[in-house]
């Protein structure tokens, strides 16, 4: 528990800083390397990571993407956006043409897992450097959403916890967390309108789009924390890693923002189709 609470304190030191300045090249340079970090422990634990000739697109593709992203907004130039989804069609031929010739080596359930879950990702994590890029804001509920929802469901749960959530993926995992960490991500995303509306007056934030927001931004990141719990269930590890004392890898610790930066520009596309605006 001590140990779980200092990793978050560091892992908040460093963050903190790398968000402040996130208008510059030092975010999609941090982007960049958490990237690195959960493309390699998804290859650990499919027993994968040795295979130079599978892994290293992917490598070249997490170092790639964030800046590609960051050029993108401050050039304006629509190729970047195509060379990246033709690299991803290429690499998804790329990977079916390994099994081929891989003479059994290779097995197809393993190349498509490792080829759906690596784009997932990396998609989601590109995706938080455009929305911080177009939308501003909106960017730190990607953070506050996942960080309060995962802190207060932990907590909620070792305090009020008594009926199981997902026994079969996530024993630890309560009903009574899960409520709680729901409820704490409403009440955090409206505070931070009203932190944001203290800064800039010129913004007025809908409070009550913020509060339906934290709700479902809150049940997004449970499920992408279930969605990779079954995962090292099904490869029988506790983590993909060990990078964070307490925490284990960086999947373990950015599984849950993975889902809430999709989740949160759904949320974007939403507002842009009925003009409701969060801020």
């Amino acid at each position: 528990m001590l140990k779980r609470v200092i990793t978050g304190i560091c892992i908040l030191a460093v963050a903190v800083p790398i968000i402040i300045f996130s208008n510059t090249w030092v975010f999609p340079c941090a982007i960049a390397l958490i990237s690195i970090f959960c493309v390699y422990e998804l290859a650990h634990c499919m027993d994968m990571h040795k295979n130079i000739v599978i892994t290293a697109p992917l490598y070249i593709f997490a170092v790639a993407f964030p800046f590609f992203q960051r050029i993108n907004i401050f050039e304006n130039d629509v190729y970047v956006a195509q060379i990246a989804v033709m690299a991803i069609i290429f690499y998804v031929a790329y990977l079916f043409g390994c099994v081929i010739f891989s003479r059994g080596k290779i097995t197809y359930p393993d190349i498509c897992t490792l080829g759906f879950s690596s784009i997932y990702i990396l998609f989601a994590l590109n995706m938080i450097v455009y929305i911080r890029d177009y939308s501003g804001y909106v960017a730190f509920l990607i953070f506050i959403g996942s960080w309060v929802t995962d802190t207060m469901a932990y907590f909620t749960g070792r305090l009020f916890g008594k009926h199981k959530l997902c026994p079969d993926i996530s024993p630890k995992k309560t009903v009574e967390g899960s409520i709680g960490g729901t409820v704490f991500c409403a009440i955090a995303c409206v505070l931070f309108g009203l932190i944001v509306k203290a800064f800039d007056a010129n913004i007025t934030p809908n409070y009550i789009y913020l509060a339906i927001s934290g709700i479902i931004i809150a049940l997004i990141s449970q499920v992408g924390d279930l969605i990779m719990s079954a995962m090292k269930r099904h490869y029988k590890i506790k983590d993909f890693g060990n990078i964070l004392p307490g925490h284990g890898g960086m999947l373990d610790r950015f599984d849950s923002m993975l889902s809430v930066s999709l989740g949160i520009e759904m949320l974007i596309m939403f507002t842009q189709l009925t003009g409701i605006s969060l801020f």
